[in-house]
């Protein structure tokens, strides 16, 4: 049951801010804040910032403390989500944090963790493209690659938590591949990524290839997916790629799960036709006709917010 005026709390954890809203129990996001991470600082710094920032968005609100229900907080890295612990974070330069306990300790209240894909995941389920549809995969294309699985209404995390890693499936073949963060070889992230569409164009540029790209002293996804809109064969060519190996994986995924859905998030997924467009053909070109029908693919709808309202969902989603 809901006591009246109960509210959620999320936290989305970046490398560079952290985001924090407050929801009600119907997923409306209500209030947001958001904060430098100082992630140079190590983990109890983060962590300390995290508890002032939940603090300071609720004293900020016209609720009280007593009304927090649930605090949820998205954390990047592999994780072991039982536990509560970040067993690696590359991005922060973690290592076995005991984050549920530290926060726990800091507010005085339950705190539930998961990795932040699974949460942008979730908050997509809940109050954005995959409202009403119980079974989805949504995949998050940033500076890398994340995932989410949403199986019968709730995230599917595995037995040990690592589940939805779909960056690092090894898709990529190895006359193409390349080593990727997490000490494998042709993982998706290398190619679908902002980071490894990047790092395509420096590699054309630097091979002196013809393409309007090379007239940039910095090359952003952004800027690579604004010259295949213009007709760069070269830009074209990369996203390209990034996109038939996000399609293949979803074929992959597809056999496997069978889902109803799949949403593109992060920065990536705002180039918009010119990546979906050869997207959608990979995914028709290497998915049985029996496991693609009726599956749709569609960007996400709840942008930066996915994440906070995903984690302040995860106390009511697990009820």
């Amino acid at each position: 049951m809901f006591m009246a005026n109960q509210i959620y709390i999320g936290v989305d954890l970046g490398g560079t801010n952290i985001k924090v809203g407050i929801c009600d129990e119907h997923g409306t996001l209500l209030h947001t804040y958001e904060g430098p991470t100082g992630a140079d600082e190590g983990a109890e710094a983060v962590l300390g910032r995290i508890a002032q920032y939940v603090r300071k968005i609720v004293e900020d609100s016209k609720f009280e403390w007593d009304q927090v229900a649930g605090i949820g907080a998205g954390l990047a890295g592999f994780m072991d989500i039982p536990e509560g612990f970040v067993k690696l974070s590359p991005n922060l330069g973690w290592h076995n944090v005991p984050a549920k306990k530290i926060l726990e300790e800091k507010l005085g209240k339950t705190v539930t963790i998961d990795n932040d894909a699974n949460v942008a995941a979730l908050g997509e389920a809940w109050s954005g493209a995959g409202k009403g549809i119980p079974n989805l995969v949504c995949y998050t294309l940033g500076t890398g690659v994340g995932g989410g699985i949403i199986i019968n209404g709730h995230i599917y995390q595995g037995s040990g938590g690592m589940a939805g890693e779909l960056g690092h499936m090894s898709i990529v073949p190895d006359i193409e591949a390349i080593n990727c963060g997490c000490g494998q070889i042709g993982c998706l992230e290398t190619v679908s990524s902002a980071t490894g569409i990047v790092r395509m164009a420096n590699d054309a540029v630097e091979r002196g290839e013809h393409t309007s790209l090379a007239l940039l002293e910095k090359i952003a996804a952004k800027d690579v997916f604004d010259a295949a809109k213009s007709g760069d064969e070269v830009a074209l060519r990369i996203v390209h790629r990034a996109a038939l190996y996000l399609g293949k994986s979803m074929a992959a995924v597809s056999v496997v799960l069978n889902p109803g859905r799949y949403i593109i998030g992060g920065g990536v997924s705002k180039a918009g036709e010119v990546l979906f467009a050869p997207l959608r053909e990979a995914y028709m070109k290497y998915t049985p006709e029996q496991a693609r029908e009726g599956v749709d693919i569609v960007p996400a709808t709840l942008g930066n917010d996915a994440g906070i309202v995903g984690a302040a969902g995860l106390n009511l989603r697990h009820r």
